[in-house]
């Protein structure tokens, strides 16, 4: 592992379903304490393109480069204590508690045939906390609401304590003070230096929480950059086929689709 190297690197990656492509030639270094909000309409290959990042599927072309080294050559588990994916829903095939969901995350830092220690429980309670959890430890996942699942899916996230996390609608059934909690939780796990790439559909909360943003178009185009040079009214009609205008306030640009 190169101490100096960018936690998540692209080199021309491909991502493609079938015969179309999704993302052409992606090139992006996403630097330790940066959060990057991936945006773009239904079916543009924001999933796919998370899935691709965290090494569960094969990039049509191009490379993946985790901490300097290319993502095809990490074992699973050294990998998964890197880089840590935030699916867009979860399963739950088998009963278990929130506690035991949230130890999940743990997996990877557990030899094999080892139980989770005291220190791994204290983890997994603390991100329950984070998530506005704590008290439902022994409560069963299926008695959850929506919203309580995605949280507690978000926990299990935290639990596993990444250096980079890969988020896929991670405020997706969260009500407004929920989305504001998790986000300004990774916004604060990004200024300790980790790495954030969260999928989004709103603009406002892309242009409030990150560094920059990545733009897929769909057939392959993208756009990166810098958010306040990259999230204007033009890439958004473009995104969204959509018109937008903006509003300043309180020293924010917040949109609003026409």
């Amino acid at each position: 592992m190169d101490p100096v190297a960018p936690p998540l690197k692209t080199s021309t990656l491909t991502v493609a379903v079938n015969d179309r492509q999704l993302v052409t030639h992606l090139e992006v270094e996403a630097a330790a304490g940066e959060m990057i909000g991936l945006l773009g309409p239904n079916g543009v290959g924001k999933t796919l393109t998370l899935h691709t990042l965290a090494g569960l599927r094969e990039p049509a072309a191009g490379d993946v480069f985790l901490a300097g080294k290319n993502m095809n050559v990490w074992q699973r588990r050294a990998a998964a204590r890197e880089v840590a994916l935030l699916m867009q829903s979860e399963e739950d095939p088998f009963p278990a508690t929130v506690l035991e969901t949230a130890l999940i995350g743990r997996h990877p830092h557990l030899g094999f045939w080892r139980w989770e220690s005291g220190d791994d429980v204290a983890a997994a309670r603390d991100a329950l906390q984070a998530v506005d959890l704590a008290g439902l430890e022994q409560r069963a996942v299926g008695s959850l609401s929506g919203g309580e699942r995605r949280r507690l899916a978000v926990a299990a996230v935290l639990t596993q304590d990444p250096r980079v996390f890969l988020l896929d609608e991670p405020v997706n059934h969260l009500d407004p003070h929920h989305q504001l909690r998790v986000l300004k939780l990774f916004r604060a796990l990004a200024a300790s230096g980790r790495t954030v790439i969260v999928s989004l559909h709103d603009a406002n909360l892309a242009a409030r929480f990150c560094d920059s943003v990545l733009l897929l178009f769909g057939e392959g185009s993208w756009k990166h950059g810098p958010t306040l040079e990259t999230l204007t009214t033009d890439n958004l009609y473009r995104l969204y086929k959509t018109p937008f205008e903006t509003i300043e306030t309180e020293g924010r640009r917040l949109f609003f689709a026409k």
